[in-house]
């Protein structure tokens, strides 16, 4: 269909630009996207205070088309920073607060009988569901049981979600931002590997300096308030999202990040001890998937055109740790997720080249 689209004396593969038009090319998705960052972060800075690295990696996942889970415990603004998000995207936005009584319909929506009192005649009418929106807030997704987390499981992957046999498409873009309390608290559910795995960065929020708690209780217990403006559409986002995925990258990048994904599964006979001993499950294809495209956003986002090694090994953290199962020997040596990453990043050799 999309063929017909097309004027039929348009050739199969364009020719390629001549150098100079690739290099001015280079040098507006640069201008564009680092103006881009630039207006975000203004806006964002008028509502949340601090948190640099934690907006970085949003920023990430935003300018990448992808999803994000934040995790922190209660009161660190983590609803706050996604609706202020909301607010400067000029897109539809909606929210779900995930409790022990969710159902999955409650998320991707229902039918119901309808019937026309002039006729007495019935039909099903199908309600959408809060996934039907382009930002979804996910709000404390694990404090609802998995079978209702995996509602989200085809809406996050193919952009779309089945209700009695009919298949709906979602809007264009589609975010879930989710946010999660440490699993440790009281009256939370794991969330399945599958429903981690579609996540591309598991953000964490911690609190905040003395300084910058102090900012946030004054201000936020006076009478000022600023909200953020809209800065872009949909068509903005979706446009960006898609020059990420036209930076090029040197295939000894893309190696390292494939590399460190492999080298945390324990089953592989080269795995190194560290990873026998303390692992259970590494990172799938989407681990490598997700470190390239997240390390092409990163360069952008800093106004570089390519790849490199730092970039990579900047968001593995965010990347891997909720892609690493850890086993009960790993808890009684007292050895994180993130102890394991950092080994990784130490272990894994990198390209001799020095990109």
């Amino acid at each position: 269909m999309e063929a017909n689209l097309q004027p039929e004396e348009t050739p199969a593969t364009p020719p390629a630009l001549p150098v100079q038009d690739e290099s001015a090319f280079e040098q507006e998705a640069l201008e564009r996207l680092k103006a881009g960052r630039d207006k975000m972060l203004g806006e964002i800075r008028r509502v949340i205070v601090g948190q640099e690295q934690v907006i970085d990696e949003l920023m990430i996942v935003l300018f990448s088309g992808s999803h994000c889970l934040i995790t922190g415990a209660p009161g660190l603004a983590k609803t706050l920073l996604i609706r202020t998000i909301s607010q400067i995207l000029d897109l539809k936005f909606k929210r779900i607060q995930f409790t022990p009584d969710l159902m999955p319909s409650d998320i991707t929506g229902t039918e119901i009988i309808d019937e026309d009192r002039a006729t007495g005649h019935r039909e099903l009418r199908f309600i959408e569901g809060p996934v039907f929106t382009n930002i979804l807030l996910a709000d404390e997704i694990n404090r609802t049981p998995p079978k209702t987390q995996a509602a989200l499981l085809e809406a996050m992957e193919e952009r779309q979600v089945t209700v009695a046999g009919d298949v709906r498409e979602l809007e264009k873009p589609f975010f879930v931002l989710a946010t999660q309390n440490p699993i440790e608290l009281e009256g939370t559910y794991p969330l399945p590997e599958a429903q981690l795995d579609r996540f591309m960065l598991n953000i964490r929020i911690d609190y905040l300096s003395e300084a910058d708690e102090l900012t946030v209780a004054t201000t936020t217990t006076s009478t000022h308030k600023d909200a953020p403006q809209s800065v872009f559409s949909g068509e903005d986002m979706t446009a960006f999202a898609r020059l990420v995925r036209m930076v090029p990258i040197a295939e000894p990048v893309a190696r390292y990040a494939v590399n460190l994904c492999q080298a945390s599964r324990p089953d592989r006979p080269e795995a190194y001890d560290f990873i026998k001993d303390w692992v259970s499950w590494g990172a799938g294809t989407r681990g490598s998937q997700n470190l390239i495209l997240g390390a092409k956003a990163r360069a952008l986002l800093q106004g570089r055109y390519h790849v490199s090694i730092s970039d990579i090994q900047a968001i593995a953290g965010p990347v891997l740790r909720h892609r690493i199962l850890t086993n009960f020997r790993a808890e009684a040596d007292h050895a994180s997720v993130e102890d394991i990453i950092q080994k990784l990043l130490e272990a894994v050799p990198q390209p001799k080249s020095g990109l």
